[in-house]
């Protein structure tokens, strides 16, 4: 009896053929094998029709044809086949693709977070059926994230003429995180202040408060990870930013404004004699943290190994085909039962102090998946030096992390000796803060607790010698930039997203130009913030964190089964996004300062791209009308930019020729229009555009003229270069008696002149 298990990833057959043994064959989807067509209006691919949704799938390119006929075959050879796709929202889906695919009746569904012999065997042994209610949830994302990114990327965004190509549900809500913080940044005034101390013989600095029975304003040592009650979140359980920068901030007296106030207090400090009037000493629990979920791992990574979000989980990814650590796409702090207990046995063994008599209850954010774990290496007995002789570099880093975050979780609680001297001269008070880290407990795997400062043993009423007082002059900060952790954080906090976007999203801002790494943190380029600010004055709603994290609320009732999703879905168009783009249409046609909006971008570290006004340039040739600069980063033009005319109705561009040091037309009347993209240097002509999008990619297909055999032909191309030579490699529509034909695509329906 011949069983077939379907799983995504060609990384795990190796390992589950030799888990599963004869009679089993195992094949690989190779990830999604179907998507949405580009068909229909907007080239949506999928039609609102009243309150239902016909969606038209077909293979996502010919890789996945091959493989489905491949899979097929498979099919035929098994009694039973398995579907195995990875065990979330997007697995399940792609699962009920492939049984849409393959015509599977009713196929096994089987899931396992980790690739060990128990669990895939233990998962085996008792499938489920396909979970409808998380293949709704996918597929109402995948429709949602294709009607307001096509139909806002060509209604609202190409519209603007400033060179932005796309928005997108997720992608716009984490620009305008970025962007927001840039303006804070710009609109920051920085202030001056003094910091004021005392330095004594006994060995110790204090520093200014006006107010000695008061909480001091200064930040504490400890880098505090959790609460130190018994319960930690996985919100709370990591700021990896501030995990690094930390030990770095020196501590500051309370802020004084004026100079002549500075100079009074060190007068005040060098005239009176100094005293101990209190001196208070506590012992502080602080709790391990969570063990990691997708966005922690991100920003720990991020912090202590410098990995990228998509780096991290390509590492990640690598160490679960392996099966060396749990799945790890996941937003739960759960940790199974089994594991707790190796790892009870694990400290019993090798550091029995640290065995707490009850395991600090990690409580998981809003909405998580509870029935996943967390992130978790499979084996608690191979331990970071073991892995590290057999794993890559990078792989036994990560690992490294993982698995000592995951044993810290269950460790006990650090216990810190918190010290806090006032002293007094004349009317002035000075602070000093210390701490002891009297048991390390979990810190001795998740040394997240800053170095000791220990202070000298002293009683209300001791007598202090003055060494040194001082007043530093400093000035208030602007908000940091953020980085790629930070801004998962933010991402996971507000509701944007969720564990599998977060990566993908920062690569496509990068990757459309939007914003760009500068000293590891991410600053909007001039594009990135005109989009954001055209955005927010056309769909100003869709841009916020909390409409789309309550899009994401409403994902997530359909996958509990709480909410139709095709009802949702054709409800939401119909009350908000369609009025939307109509308003935003209209607004662009009564609003020409939207068009070719570029925000000037200050203070940039880095050389800002070519601003809108052109007061150098010349008019348009064809109606006088003024020429804006558009950037472009196609390497075939002369320079980082070309020229457009303003006029909407007026189709010139003008590039600029460095032998002639002037900007000229793309082609000459003595030149045939043939010769348009060789004239050009490969820019198309904005006349090139037909109104028919590409059927790979959804871009605007253009007219590409030709000779053949001496003979002038014109073809249909995808307007994208960088894909030409891609996905879209074989979008070419030629023309015939009966209009343009693909020998891929068939026909392409002619109702307008092109």
């Amino acid at each position: 009896m011949t069983k077939l298990l379907l799983i995504e990833s060609p990384g795990k057959l190796k390992k589950l053929s030799q888990i599963l043994g004869p009679g089993w064959i195992v094949k690989a989807s190779m990830g999604h094998i179907r998507e949405l067509t580009n068909e229909g209006e907007d080239a949506l691919g999928f039609d609102l029709e009243g309150n239902r949704i016909h969606c038209h799938y077909a293979p996502r390119d010919p890789q996945a044809k091959k493989t489905i006929a491949a899979l097929r075959q498979a099919v035929k050879q098994a009694d039973t086949v398995y579907i195995a796709t990875d065990p979330d929202r997007e697995g399940e889906t792609i699962g009920w693709h492939l049984q849409q695919a393959l015509r599977l009746k009713s196929p096994h569904r089987v899931v396992y977070s980790e690739i060990t012999p128990a669990a895939v065997r233990q998962a085996v042994a008792h499938p489920r059926e396909l979970d409808q209610a998380l293949i709704a949830a996918g597929r109402a994302r995948d429709c949602l994230d294709k009607l307001v990114g096509y139909k806002g990327s060509r209604h609202v965004v190409w519209p603007l003429n400033n060179g932005a190509k796309s928005m997108g549900r997720v992608q716009s809500a984490a620009l305008h995180l970025i962007a927001q913080r840039d303006r804070e940044i710009q609109a920051f005034i920085p202030q001056d202040y003094w910091s004021v101390w005392v330095s004594y013989e006994e060995g110790f600095k204090a520093f200014y408060r006006r107010n000695p029975t008061a909480k001091s304003s200064a930040k504490p040592a400890a880098k505090s990870s959790a609460k130190s009650t018994a319960k930690s979140t996985a919100k709370t359980g990591d700021d990896a930013d501030k995990e690094k920068n930390t030990e770095k901030t020196a501590p500051e007296s309370e802020r004084v404004l004026t100079q002549a106030e500075a100079n009074r207090l060190v007068e005040i400090a060098q005239m009176h004699p100094h005293r101990v009037i209190s001196a208070e000493g506590t012992l502080k629990h602080q709790s391990p943290p969570p063990p990691f979920i997708t966005s922690t791992l991100q920003q720990a990574a991020g912090a202590k190994l410098r990995f990228s979000p998509e780096q991290t989980m390509k590492v990640a990814q690598s160490l679960y085909e392996a099966g060396h650590i749990t799945y790890m796409r996941t937003d739960s702090v759960v940790l199974s039962a089994p594991f707790c207990s190796a790892v009870k046995a694990y400290l019993s063994q090798h550091d029995p102090a640290n065995v707490p008599k009850k395991t600090t209850a990690h409580r998981a954010v809003k909405g998580a998946q509870a029935a996943h774990e967390a992130i978790r290496p499979t084996d608690v007995n191979l331990t970071p030096d073991q892995a590290r002789r057999s794993l890559p570099t990078d792989s036994a880093n990560l690992y490294e992390l993982i698995w000592n975050r995951a044993i810290s979780s269950q460790c006990c609680a650090a216990r810190l000796r918190k010290t806090r001297l006032v002293t007094q001269s004349g009317e002035a008070f000075w602070e000093a803060r210390g701490q002891v880290i009297e048991f390390v407990g979990y810190s001795h795997y998740w040394p997240n607790i800053s170095a000791d400062s220990q202070l000298p043993a002293l009683q209300p009423g001791n007598a202090l010698t003055l060494q040194q007082t001082q007043a530093e002059q400093k000035q208030t900060q602007p908000p940091p930039r953020y980085s790629e952790p930070k801004l998962v954080q933010l991402m996971e906090r507000k509701g944007i997203g969720r564990p599998s976007t977060y990566a993908p999203t920062i690569k496509t801002l990068k990757a459309r130009a939007y914003v760009q790494l500068v000293k590891d943190k991410l600053q909007p380029t001039e594009l990135g913030l005109a989009l954001d600010t055209a955005l927010e004055k056309l769909l100003p709603d869709l841009i916020q964190p909390e409409f789309t994290a309550q899009m994401e609320a409403e994902l997530d009732a359909i996958a509990h089964g709480k909410q139709d999703w095709q009802a949702y879905l054709t409800g939401w168009h119909r009350d908000y996004f369609g009025p939307a783009i109509a308003q935003a249409q209209a607004q662009l046609s009564s609003d020409q300062p939207l068009r070719n909006n570029k925000q000037p971008v200050k203070n940039q570290t880095t050389k800002p791209a070519s601003k809108t006004s052109c007061p150098n340039c010349p008019n348009c040739p064809n109606c006088q009308q003024p020429l804006t600069k558009i950037p472009s980063r196609s390497k075939k033009l002369k320079a980082n930019h070309f020229l457009k005319c303003n006029d909407l109705s007026c189709d010139t561009v003008m590039f600029w020729n460095p032998q002639k040091k002037s900007y000229e037309l793309p082609y000459s009347p003595k030149n045939s229009p043939k010769n348009t993209q060789k004239n050009s240097g490969s820019a198309i002509d904005p006349s090139a555009f037909t109104n028919y999008p590409c059927p790979s990619c959804g871009a605007l297909l253009v007219r590409h003229a030709y000779q053949k055999e001496g003979i002038d032909k014109v073809m249909l191309r995808c307007s994208l270069v960088e894909n030409r030579r891609g996905k879209c490699k074989e979008v070419a529509f030629f023309q015939g008696r009966e209009g343009f034909w693909s020998p891929k695509f068939g026909n392409l329906n002619v109702v307008e002149n092109i």
